[in-house]
């Protein structure tokens, strides 16, 4: 009988061991110590969805705390009462607030915003609870409305924009301008061969540059030969032999346009032009005659 109680006494205390392992492993996943001291505190909300038991608390994004406990305050119609467990350490001040922030996703979690009052909230008070304005909310409420007002507008453009995709011109256009691209290809493409050959161009640019300052350099040196050569001439005695070989060739002319002098007179007078040709006349029928009859002029006696 004795064997029998205490093996129910093992049996009791290994199933109480494992409800209190049980119960202590739920709350520790959720982020419950149970063996650390922490300070109560009550805040009061009108809406807490997406707000759930071990929520966490934080200050500026460091947690300080969960959410203990979700109860609706049936003496308070319309509010719904959570308890916040913090950190043993944390004092809250007097007027600081508890916002309830709601992510994209739907899940909310609180946010202390510490005031600057001197004073603190005794253990177990009420703080300010604040609803903050999720994400779905600002969508709802402000961009919603937008759209609904854009909607109209929007159909409007996409039936402009069905008419002119449906538009015959608009697809001859898009024809022409691949035939644009066609051309600036083939234009591209020249202009690749072009530049290919430009090395040698430069090259040949390069020669022509060297042949012209070559070709420079030699219109220099035959020019400072020349002005050597022009210095070391006697251009005053020259001028002056110039000078009067011009005087005399006035004088000259002078003398033929004047009848009264010789060379006028022989130059003028036709009647001594005709005598000179008489006598010229004769001395070649007297030479002629000469070549004939060379006895009658000539007589050559013998010893």
């Amino acid at each position: 009988m004795k064997k029998i109680f205490k093996k129910e006494f093992l049996i009791g205390l290994t199933v109480l061991i494992t409800l209190l392992i049980l119960l202590f492993g739920i709350d520790y996943l959720k982020g419950i110590n149970v063996f650390k001291a922490a300070n109560y505190y009550y805040v009061s909300y009108t809406n807490v969805a997406g707000l759930s038991k071990s929520a966490p608390v934080s200050i500026n994004g460091y947690k300080v705390g969960i959410v203990r406990d979700i109860e609706y305050e049936f003496d308070n119609p319309g509010h719904i009462r959570v308890e916040l467990s913090l950190d043993k350490k944390l004092r809250v001040p007097m007027g600081s607030e508890a916002i309830l922030v709601t992510d994209m996703l739907g899940t909310s979690t609180i946010e202390l915003k510490m005031n600057d009052h001197p004073d603190y909230h005794e253990i177990g008070s009420h703080l300010i609870g604040v609803n903050s304005k999720g994400l779905m909310d600002n969508v709802t409420s402000e961009l919603l409305p937008s759209v609904t007002t854009m909607l109209p507008k929007v159909d409007s453009i996409l039936s402009s924009v069905s008419m002119i995709v449906g538009d015959p011109n608009l697809l001859a256009a898009i024809q022409r301008l691949d035939n644009v691209m066609a051309n600036i290809q083939k234009t591209t493409a020249n202009l690749s061969a072009a530049v290919a050959k430009t090395p040698a161009m430069v090259s040949e640019a390069q020669l022509t540059l060297d042949n012209i300052k070559e070709l420079s350099a030699n219109l220099s040196s035959l020019s400072a030969n020349l002005k050597n050569t022009i210095e070391g001439m006697p251009l005053d005695s020259t001028m002056q032999n110039v000078y009067n070989i011009t005087a005399n060739l006035d004088r000259l002319t002078k003398q033929l346009d004047n009848k009264n002098s010789s060379l006028g007179l022989l130059m003028n007078d036709a009647s001594l032009y005709e005598n000179l040709n008489r006598s010229v006349a004769d001395l070649d029928s007297l030479f002629v005659d000469i070549k004939k009859n060379p006895k009658r002029y000539i007589s050559i006696k013998l010893l």
